[in-house]
């Protein structure tokens, strides 16, 4: 459903340049603002395991516009990964403020739900919004590389939201390796999960993002974010009582002790410490998210000022990391208080999965058996389409133990995996030819 939104300002003179000026262009606004409602970007198992959740965005655009090449700024709502959707007011708002400076934004609803009110439910939470986010960047560029209808530059794609969606963009940006999250759920249940990347949807397809907006969030632990990781940009009340500032536990002021966690001001001492760069920005004396109206109708003049104080900042920052070199509207800081950087080491184990190629392609079968699998994920039959006609292949299909489920040889240029009797989960199909090479991939059933 498209909805059109107009301004003032679209009265006006509407650049058509895709390159900016500072003062025009990306800086302020210029457009009215066309919104797209219930755009489906992917599909993945839900968080009860007994069914499925389709995945929808909401597509914000400037009115008018000619550009076919605009950065995008993907979007997550808060809500502890428990409520909330795409059209909560802090996104949304947004959305739109930056739609009107020529960006194009999404705001995506991914998949809610935890099993228990601690570590063991909550991470897995993360992780699915984490795999939705992936999903909903690798849609974009495969948009880009198919019908280009969203006209994006996906050189620069950010990503970034309010609290729990904040969590969602900063773990997406330096979770990197399995192990790291494996210190609070074990390799079983995240290889159930899908890994960090999922398969939420639009596999194959690249997950490369420009930079991270943080807007009242934490990591799990700051170890996580190294030298030559994304420059980003954090804001952050320091008496936030829901995520802490520095370091403290998650949601205390509910009475629900869920884990610790790094708060904006100890990434900050850490991206100094490993010379990323951090634009930072702390709302002295405010609680969590003071930009977003705390009444069903109408916004205060104290929250109004919160949000145009967020636009500004992000908005130089965004203007940075695009190549202007212009005055900055909303000066950074003095950070609040000293943050205590505790002894961390970070583990060493890849996570299975990686992008690579310039074209935006993952490749997902370095012996190059495999040309297709599809559909995956499935809710029934996967045809397996191999790139060597003349070769015989060998097939075994395993579960997540490693316990052999099906096999079969066969000369066919297409081999179809039956679904049958398994059960909804995560499998590993292994392909071999008699040239001894072999090759694996992960298939989930619905």
């Amino acid at each position: 459903m498209k909805k059109i939104y107009l301004s003032i300002a679209a009265a006006l003179a509407i650049s058509t340049s895709a390159t900016a000026q500072c003062g025009g262009r990306y800086d302020v606004d210029q457009f009215g603002v066309t919104a797209t409602t219930g755009i489906t970007y992917g599909e993945n198992i839900n968080s009860s395991g007994n069914g499925t959740t389709t995945l929808t965005l909401d597509f914000y655009e400037p009115t008018g516009d000619v550009s076919t090449a605009r950065p995008l700024i993907i979007w997550a709502h808060g809500g502890s990964f428990l409520s909330g959707s795409s059209t909560d007011p802090d996104v949304d708002t947004l959305c739109h403020r930056f739609a009107k400076k020529g960006y194009a934004c999404a705001s995506i609803n991914y998949r809610l739900g935890v099993t228990s009110f601690d570590s063991l439910g909550f991470i897995p939470a993360l992780v699915r919004s984490v795999q939705d986010m992936k999903a909903a960047v690798r849609f974009f560029y495969k948009d880009k590389l198919t019908s280009n209808t969203y006209k994006i530059d996906t050189n620069n794609i950010f990503i970034g939201g309010s609290s729990a969606g904040s969590f969602t963009a900063l773990h997406y940006a330096y979770l990197k390796r399995s192990c790291q999250v494996t210190t609070y759920i074990s390799q079983y249940e995240l290889d159930s999960l899908g890994g960090l990347d999922g398969y939420s949807g639009n596999q194959c397809y690249s997950q490369n993002v420009k930079g991270v907006i943080d807007l009242c969030g934490a990591l799990g632990t700051y170890g996580w974010l190294e030298a030559g990781d994304l420059p980003l940009c954090s804001m952050h009340g320091n008496a936030d009582g829901t995520v802490n500032y520095s370091r403290g536990e998650v949601l205390p002021s509910y009475g629900i002790h869920i884990l610790f966690a790094d708060g904006s001001r100890m990434i900050k001492a850490q991206a100094l410490a490993v010379g990323v760069s951090d634009n930072f920005y702390t709302w002295y004396g405010a609680d969590h998210i003071p930009y977003c109206y705390t009444s069903a109708s109408a916004w205060t003049a104290t929250e109004s000022s919160y949000m145009d104080t967020t636009v500004n900042f992000v908005r130089d920052y965004l203007l940075q990391r695009l190549g202007y070199s212009c005055t900055a509207s909303q000066a950074a800081n003095t950070p609040y208080g000293t943050a205590n950087l505790y002894s961390f080491t970070n583990c060493s184990t890849n996570s299975p999965l990686t992008c690579a190629s310039a074209t935006g392609i993952k490749n997902i079968s370095a012996a190059n058996l495999l040309l297709e699998v599809y559909p995956n994920p499935s809710t029934s039959d996967v045809n397996v389409v191999f790139s060597n006609n003349s070769d015989t292949h060998f097939i075994e299909l395993t579960d997540i133990s490693g316990r052999v489920l099906k096999s079969a040889t066969t000369t066919q240029a297409v081999y179809t995996l039956e679904k049958s009797n398994l059960n909804a989960g995560v499998y590993f199909l292994k392909v071999s030819n008699n040239q001894g090479e072999a090759s694996i991939q992960k298939i989930i059933f619905y």
